[in-house]
């Protein structure tokens, strides 16, 4: 299974006609708007978060919600034209952002330019065979002089045959084009449930021949996720079961729950080792994050969790804010809003800790593809560890309305990737205070060292000592600070008047901020608990 570029995903998902502010029929739009081009004043926020991935709901032309399809090679009007959107996907490809678009081949509406042809010749269309159901010897709902399967008893969505190899060979050749002409990186197929397994098949072999790293993800709610994400349908489906897990949990107090369907998924034995599912905390079918999570102050450990859980983490437009959002009355308006940027500050705590969640993910290797192994469950409490190579990451929650002490066992020292500070402990491992409401990454200082160690010895084994080696700037790589710091040296510069050597450095694992100080400094030692030791100390490239 392909783990190319998703495996670093950080999905921003946006459902378009809303977050664009469109009308809701296509008839009241009598000219072609190009909202769609909003998403380009975006790209900076999403960058600010370290997404690299848009998931873009239905952009194809419809009718009303954009889940009933009339022409599957064309943007919806109220969004703009096909060239309008080729300057939306130019732009999130120029800054690193793929792209993925939402595929619904279950039905279309009854606007589809097939079904109308139906509509206006019933028996002699040469389209009467692409709609399963078609029975002209009843009358629809709709008054037609023909009866069709209708998706889930909405007799304005029209169920397409699958089984048709014309229906199959025009759905293939649509996402072809979208391949060909503006890039697309993926599809999220709708109601893949409901789907022939056999055009999934098709789907699959006809994007990996043309990208073998294009990405098919399927919307599942129920169901053992495996019978659709394997080697020969899709890649990954939805998560439901760790999104009702995630928000609940914290609702009840009791981690077991979301513990339960983790060590599942993920843990000794998990069924879905080898599988990255699409994790979730809301989207554009349910009640937003911060209408269903009982205490405010929770939502920060909720997006801990999805940021560092194995799988792929989605962030939904605008729930970075924590603004709210409920379905009633049968209207999905609340849920998918229209809203400008400007009506946000960046100063807020939620989107802050966000940022900080996507940094960290983007830089450890752990959190994106390490195992999965719990340390302590409790009702309140709950620490797990991601491993990769020689990188441990420990995770740990509190849900208690006051600070909690614990302690990891087999850990001497460690670094919260969140606040930088670094831990202390002993043989007994490493003993941790966890805020109230409050979440630690804990980086194992330990496990570090002997990669670094054994880096640094690779380093030196391989490295012929020459004239060069010898010279008393510091080499390019990365470096321990004696407080605990690592740092990566990006360039050694001249001072423009006294053209002395200066060292150019980013802190890692922290804010990533940039440095600089003369090279006799930085190559210095200090004395350290009357040891004389490194200020910085070479850990390897």
């Amino acid at each position: 299974m392909n783990q190319n570029w998703i495996s670093s995903a950080i999905f921003y998902h946006i459902y378009p006609l809303g977050f664009c502010g469109a009308p809701r029929f296509a008839y009241e739009e009598t000219t072609t708007t190009p909202r769609i081009l909003k998403i380009i004043d975006w790209i900076d926020h999403l960058k600010q978060m370290n997404v690299n991935a848009v998931y873009l709901g239905p952009v194809f032309a419809s009718y009303e919600h954009g889940y009933d399809t009339s022409d599957y090679r064309m943007i919806d009007r109220r969004l703009g034209t096909n060239e309008d959107f080729k300057k939306v996907c130019d732009a999130l490809h120029e800054a690193h952002i793929k792209i993925v678009l939402d595929g619904v081949f279950n039905h279309v509406g009854r606007e589809f330019w097939a079904f109308l042809d139906v509509i206006d010749h019933k028996e002699n269309s040469p389209y009467r065979h692409w709609f399963h159901g078609m029975n002209f010897h009843n009358t629809s709902p709709y008054g037609d002089p023909f009866t069709y399967e209708a998706w889930e008893g909405h007799y304005n969505l029209v169920k397409l045959n699958l089984q048709n190899e014309d229906v199959v060979n025009y759905l293939l050749e649509s996402v072809g084009m979208w391949m060909e002409q503006f890039h697309i990186d993926g599809l999220r197929l709708d109601a893949a449930d409901c789907i022939d397994k056999q055009f999934f098949r098709r789907l699959k072999a006809y994007t990996k021949e043309r990208d073998s790293n294009f990405w098919l993800m399927g919307e599942i709610i129920h169901g053992d996720y495996s019978l659709w994400a394997n080697k020969e349908l899709l890649d990954s489906v939805t998560n439901y079961e760790c999104y009702k897990g995630l928000f609940s949990a914290h609702n009840t107090k009791n981690y077991f729950e979301i513990a339960y369907s983790l060590n599942r998924q993920y843990g000794n034995g998990g069924i879905y080792k080898d599988l990255l599912l699409y994790n979730f905390v809301d989207n554009h079918d349910v009640n937003r994050l911060a209408s269903v999570i009982s205490r405010a102050e929770d939502l920060f450990n909720v997006y801990t969790m999805l940021f560092t859980m194995p799988g792929i983490p989605s962030i939904y437009y605008g729930s970075e804010f924590a603004i709210q959002g409920t379905k009633h009355n049968g209207s999905d308006a609340d849920i998918r809003p229209c809203l400008n940027l400007s009506d946000f500050t960046s100063d807020s705590p939620l989107y802050s800790h966000i940022c900080k969640l996507g940094a960290l993910r983007s830089e450890h290797i752990a959190l994106q593809g390490g195992s999965y192994e719990q340390v302590c469950v409790r009702n309140e409490q709950l620490i797990y560890c991601r491993h990769h190579d020689e990188e441990t990451i420990y995770v740990a929650l509190n849900l208690a309305d006051e600070e909690v002490e614990m302690t990891i066992d087999h850990v001497t020292q460690g670094q919260d990737l969140l606040t930088d500070k670094i831990y202390n402990g002993s043989s007994q491992g490493l003993p941790i205070t966890i805020a109230p409401h409050g979440s630690m990454i804990i980086i194992d200082h330990l496990e570090v060292e002997k990669s670094e160690n054994k880096e640094t010895a690779d380093a030196m084994i391989s490295v012929p000592i020459t004239e060069e080696n010898t010279s008393t700037l510091p080499k390019i790589g990365r470096y321990r600070h004696f407080k605990g710091n690592i740092y990566s040296l990006l360039y050694i510069a001249k001072h423009s008047e006294t053209l002395e050597d200066m060292a150019v450095y980013r802190q890692l694992y922290g804010d990533g901020s940039v440095w600089v100080r003369p090279c006799s400094m930085f190559t210095e030692t200090v004395m350290v608990d009357g040891e004389e030791v490194p200020r910085f100390r070479y850990i390897g490239k």
